[in-house]
């Protein structure tokens, strides 16, 4: 009895998790956080800046070391099949990225099937995620992203190809999606009950519409209304978590099984340490000065050159993310404008020292939303799209072309 007391304390002492870990198929997640597929922004290099900050917040928390789920930018099946390099090089995974994540864009089932028999044939994905999410016109119109599901036939057969050939080696899939194209013609419960039917591994919902794209508010409730609604996968939800405050919300506000982080990420991946420490039930975040900020910036450049093989062109990237890793701290206009430049990595470091290191984090300044916003607005689908939920031949000839024009690898 005595002997076990020390135990016995630690135990009383230690805290309670928020959540259990997340469970996708056969993957353990320790920390329930996704990383959203973002364009442009989740390659290797930005996912393993997450991994490392996530690593750290489940040490805080006190579990096994185990992460959160990285997923890769989207990839389009078509360009996959013809292995175009860029789609080769987006679905490169670091030696220790486990389990390796990749989302798959698709508007065909037999093309959806042969990217993800060649994903699993050849070893190159533990997880594959469906992008049933995407708003940008350039894809909608073609019938794909957050307009497919409306075409209820079409997305299960989508969904069950892609189900079938994970199961060849025990890769789960999951979809990710959105309310529906507005408020008029919503799909995700219809939607998630087929994906659950068909035998996805877990469901993400991003609680907006096509219509609104990143702006408004997220639909919280409808979260809650499908994780309601699904029965025998985890629901995760998705939309204006900023802070790990805001994923505690959703999930006391929905029940939800985990969260998918996206834009909040964006110049902050500190945030995945964040919201494993929350997740684990300690109240630790990372509050950065400048000077921290500016070595996470730094690191970011470094990793994207190895990424890319190219100096010049990482520093390219790196610029989009000035304004996320600088928000609400004290830099002027003219290093910002000149950080948004940069053209190689010792520029970088010359602007970088001209900083004050020593700036404090400044708190609500550098709070709150990230990235794009904008407003709603009209969703460019194929013409006659929202007549019938079935898909006519004129239909089938609009999306045969669709991969062909979607850029992105």
């Amino acid at each position: 009895m005595t002997a076990d007391a020390p135990a016995q304390e630690a135990a009383l002492a230690a805290p309670a998790p928020v959540l259990p870990p997340l469970r996708i198929g056969r993957h353990v997640i320790e920390s329930p956080v996704v990383l959203a597929p973002m364009a442009g922004i989740t390659n290797r290099a930005f996912r393993r800046l997450c991994r490392e900050y996530g690593n750290e917040g489940t040490s805080l928390g006190g579990a096994s070391g185990a992460t959160s789920l990285y997923v890769s930018e989207m990839i389009t099946s078509r360009a996959l099949v013809e292995r175009t390099p860029e789609s080769m090089r987006l679905i490169e995974h670091d030696p220790d990225e486990n389990p390796r994540s990749i989302q798959l864009y698709s508007v065909d089932p037999a093309t959806a099937r042969a990217a993800a028999r060649m994903l699993v044939t050849e070893d190159r994905a533990d997880h594959i995620d469906l992008n049933f999410g995407c708003p940008v016109p350039k894809v909608t119109r073609k019938g794909g992203g957050s307009a497919l599901p409306w075409k209820k036939d079409l997305f299960r057969r989508i969904v069950s190809a892609v189900v079938e050939e994970g199961a060849r080696r025990d890769i789960p899939v999951t979809v990710k999606m959105r309310k529906g194209i507005d408020d008029t013609h919503l799909t995700f419960l219809d939607a998630g009950l087929a994906a659950e039917q068909e035998g996805v591994a877990a469901i993400a919902l991003h609680g907006r519409t096509a219509l609104q794209a990143y702006s408004g508010q997220a639909d919280w409730a409808a979260i809650r209304l499908l994780k309601e609604t699904i029965a025998s996968v985890p629901v995760l939800g998705n939309g204006d978590i900023w802070s790990a405050e805001d994923a505690l919300r959703m999930v006391e506000q929905t029940g939800c099984d985990g969260v998918v982080v996206g834009r909040g990420c964006l110049g902050r991946p500190w945030l995945f340490t964040d919201l494993a420490a929350a997740f684990a039930g300690t109240p630790t975040r990372v509050t950065p000065s400048l000077g921290e900020v500016a070595d996470t910036l730094r690191t970011h450049a470094t990793y994207l050159t190895d990424f890319y093989g190219e100096e010049e062109r990482a520093c390219r990237d790196i610029r989009k993310h000035i304004a996320w890793y600088l928000k609400g701290f004290p830099a002027g206009s003219t290093i910002r404008n000149s950080l948004a430049l940069v053209d190689s990595l010792a520029s970088l470091d010359a602007l970088l020292a001209t900083l004050d290191s020593d700036a404090p984090w400044p708190g609500e300044a550098a709070e709150g939303q990230r990235g794009r916003a904008g407003s709603s607005r009209t969703v460019a689908l194929p013409d006659r799209w929202l007549e019938s939920r079935e898909l006519s031949e004129e239909h089938e000839r609009t999306i045969a072309e669709a991969e062909l024009s979607v850029s992105g690898g």
